[in-house]
């Protein structure tokens, strides 16, 4: 080939680029999603079944040979950072997944404690973020980019106090919960503002507190039981309540112990044992006699990971269907990655009657989804089975 014929094709090639890349960017092959969770800290559990349910959505897809958005396939990748069960973790975590992995979306953090920095992150950045289980309100307060799958607390603390006074027509309680961590302090708070609208002020007989790694709760539930107390609500998550309920039947306690979502999880049965058969808690699913699409999960969970999936799992299936489904309602990936958060986000806000294994449910402006509550019972057995719905 002559040197003028090899100028003309070097020339023709250039051209032909420019032609290309003027057409825009082809799209990426992989769309990235953040998963920030805690595998390690206080709650490793809750972490473990975030993953789990996460990666279960994930096998389906790549069954599927990808996610299918606007009639082209794409692969899937989950970039998943312990959280440790920390804020400053939390954050950190929230933050590589923005800027550096440059997720699509963020699903997580689950507890309070650390979806709300966390939130505040993902807001700052506008990078959509689905919370499975922070009911706590500021999680998604003033932040359009932040989105979560359970029910509030606002909705919660009443669910309890209406739950207490119509099964067991007490007029007294007593409070216990961890004043250094943003999901029971809230609901503990909420619980005693609807319990007293209910009965009256000083019906909330004592209103204790502790700090998160406390192991000692003799006094506190010396102040309680001493202070007439007929149910005590106590939203703490699993590795506390084992303790706090032990110590109390020590102590001499033998009447209700009521507490929250937290509860929910595969190993409060296994650390409480029988001292906690016959109590009950709101939350967000019943395992115990479901059906449907929620025995199908539960069903393929246990068989994959040994155990039935506690509402964490469930509400993180129900939040990776939902990120899949604001993601194939944006018709394309655009590879340019501001304009496909900002489409995914508005996706997200759009999303009306969701058919998920916890519920059904539509987003509100602000965010969160309008859905009933389950009051569950702790059977001899140790199964938590469904009591009766609780609904806005």
């Amino acid at each position: 080939m002559s040197k003028k014929h090899t100028f003309r094709l070097v020339a023709l090639l250039l051209v032909g680029a420019t032609i290309l890349g003027a057409c825009g960017p082809a799209g990426p092959d992989t769309i990235k999603i953040g998963i920030n969770a805690p595998l390690t800290g206080d709650i490793p559990k809750v972490g473990e079944g975030t993953k789990f349910a996460a990666e279960m959505w994930l096998a389906d897809i790549e069954a599927a040979g990808g996610l299918e958005v606007g009639g082209k396939k794409y692969n899937v990748e989950l970039v998943i950072e312990d959280n440790e069960s920390k804020a400053e973790s939390a954050t950190k975590a929230s933050t590589k997944l923005i800027t550096q992995d440059e997720v699509l979306i963020i699903v997580g953090p689950q507890s309070s404690k650390q979806a709300v920095p966390a939130g505040g992150v993902a807001n700052d950045n506008e990078t959509p973020m689905v919370s499975p289980w922070s009911t706590n309100p500021n999680t998604t307060l003033d932040r359009p980019w932040v989105f979560r799958s359970c029910f509030l607390d606002p909705f919660q603390g009443p669910v309890a106090a209406n739950f207490i006074t119509e099964e067991f027509g007490f007029s007294k309680a007593a409070v216990l919960y961890d004043v250094a961590s943003d999901y029971p302090k809230g609901l503990a708070e909420f619980f005693k503002a609807a319990w007293e609208d209910l009965h009256g002020a000083g019906s909330v007989a004592a209103f204790e507190s502790f700090t998160t790694g406390d192991a000692d709760f003799s006094s506190q539930l010396t102040n309680i039981i001493n202070s007439g107390a007929e149910v005590i609500f106590t939203p703490q998550y699993y590795n506390e309540v084992a303790l706090i309920v032990q110590q109390a039947h020590e102590l001499g306690w033998d009447k209700p112990i009521v507490g929250s979502d937290s509860w929910g999880s595969a190993e409060t049965v296994e650390l409480c044992g029988a001292d906690c058969y016959g109590l009950f808690f709101s939350t967000h699913y019943a395992a115990a006699g479901a059906t449907g699409a929620t025995k199908a999960f539960i069903d393929r969970y246990e068989a994959e990971h040994g155990y039935v999936p506690d509402d964490v799992g469930a509400l993180t299936w129900d939040t990776m269907l939902i990120v899949q489904e604001a993601i194939q309602g944006c018709g394309e990936v655009s590879g340019e990655l501001e304009k496909d958060r900002q489409c995914v986000r508005d996706a997200l806000a759009r999303i009306k009657d969701f058919d998920g294994i916890t519920g059904k449910m539509t987003f509100t402006e602000e965010g969160d989804p309008i859905k009933c509550a389950v009051i569950v019972r702790i059977s001899e057995a140790g199964e938590f089975e469904f009591y009766k719905s609780a609904c806005p």
